[in-house]
């Protein structure tokens, strides 16, 4: 029974993020259709395809793309028992043809982090494209405030998805506060990778570091790691945030602050983009023992997640 659980949760979790073939084959096995009992129950629905058709598609050698292609995938939710659109969405989200169906959906960088033009210059120095091949599945981070009120430092243990083949390395971005010396800024390999190059922009107190993975990875392969930046050179600190490209995933967030600086207040929020107004505000109850607030997103939604918090 312990089994079925989990193939049931990997299924759901690759109907949120893609991609599709690895979505298709993991519903297949997990509802025992052979693609030959597949193809008939399509055909009593109208719908006329191969096998050697359906085989390409959750190998990942082929994608549909066609009008006719597409009516067999909305066939296909009801032969395999899936909800509505829900292999749908991973080739067409929202109606609109999407040319990368082995990504979840996306949203722009340049819409959720403030310095953009300075992050896309430490990308082209690193040589590295926005869309490195990967998007989260799941990401533990933890953040400690210091006795000055400072962003002391932040430490992730994240889990990611492939969705193209030959992926070895992840950039992490780290922004300082006002007044960080990104000099200063010290970056960590911690877990399941080794630290590569490290870039700053002393103007806007961007940090972006390279972190390599011992072997590539291929479309739909998962890789867990952990990073550690050490910061402690800006001035106060009111919130961290956190902005999400890809769809998909969860995200826990936790901030601890020194017993020698406590906030009188804390809230989680949202926003759709960096310019955009705060949303979904929560008050947060600091613990008295530990310090410290939180906030677990089971589901996330491109756009940006954060904690921010008022000194008395």
């Amino acid at each position: 029974m312990a089994q079925n659980t989990q193939q049931s949760a990997e299924l759901a979790q690759l109907l949120r993020t893609g991609p599709f073939h690895l979505a298709l084959r993991s519903a297949l096995t997990e509802r025992g259709l052979a693609l030959t009992r597949v193809q008939h129950k399509l055909a009593q629905r109208g719908i006329t395809i191969g096998v050697t058709s359906l085989s390409y598609w959750q190998q990942g050698a082929r994608r549909p793309q066609r009008p006719e292609s597409l009516r067999a995938v909305r066939a296909l939710e009801e032969v395999l028992d899936l909800p509505a659109h829900s292999l749908h969405r991973l080739l067409v989200p929202e109606g609109t043809a999407r040319p990368e169906a082995e990504r979840p959906l996306a949203r722009s960088y340049r819409s959720l982090v403030a310095p953009a033009a300075a992050l896309q210059q430490l990308f082209a120095e690193l040589e590295t494209p926005v869309d490195g091949g990967l998007h989260t599945v799941g990401h533990h981070e933890r953040v400690a405030i210091g006795p000055g009120r400072e962003l002391l430092a932040r430490e992730s243990l994240q889990v990611v998805r492939a969705h193209r083949d030959g992926v070895d390395r992840y950039v992490a971005i780290h922004r300082g506060e006002s007044g960080c010396e990104t000099s200063g800024v010290r970056v960590r390999a911690a877990e399941n990778c080794r630290l590569g190059r490290v870039r700053g922009h002393a103007e806007t107190g961007v940090v972006v570091a390279e972190l390599l993975f011992d072997a590539r990875l291929r479309a739909g392969d998962t890789h867990v790691f952990g990073y550690v930046f050490e910061d402690g050179s800006g001035g106060p600190s009111t919130e961290y945030l956190r902005g999400f490209t890809f769809a998909g995933g969860q995200y826990v967030l936790q901030v601890r602050f020194d017993e020698a600086a406590l906030p009188v207040r804390c809230r989680r929020f949202a926003q759709t983009s960096a310019g955009a107004p705060r949303s979904g505000q929560q008050e947060l109850t600091l613990s008295g023992r530990h310090r410290a607030v939180h906030l677990v997103e089971q589901g996330v939604r491109p756009g940006i997640l954060g904690i921010a918090w008022d000194w008395g």
